[in-house]
């Protein structure tokens, strides 16, 4: 089992700045690619960015020049900036975390965005 930690949520005014952090522990060998989703209200959940144990890094079209996702490996922790935040990007956040061809999801953190 991988135990996923998140934090750094919040409520913050469009065009500010949030990290969220997400720290792994548990059977944390082996983790592949490590990334946030979201999901807002009646929404399906989706990929807001991703980064492989290479460092090759994924986003969605809509965070693209806003969000960083980075990790740190020795502490085997994401990040996630989120820059210029904008009403829409208001949503639970989770991390996710692949490990083999298993896949792990922390709780969530709720990322609120007041215009």
């Amino acid at each position: 089992q991988v135990h996923l930690v998140e934090s750094g949520g919040g409520l913050v005014q469009a065009g500010g700045s949030l990290r969220l952090s997400c720290a792994a522990s548990g059977r944390i060998f082996s983790i592949n690619a490590m990334g946030w989703y979201r999901q807002a209200p009646g929404k399906q959940r989706e990929l807001v960015a991703a980064i492989t144990s290479g460092g090759r890094t994924t986003y969605a079209d809509s965070v693209k020049g806003r969000f960083a996702i980075s990790r740190d490996n020795a502490k085997n922790t994401v990040y996630l900036q989120m820059n210029s935040l904008k009403p829409e990007d208001t949503a639970v956040y989770y991390c996710n975390v692949a490990r083999g061809i298993y896949s792990y999801w922390g709780e969530g953190t709720q990322v609120t965005v007041s215009s």
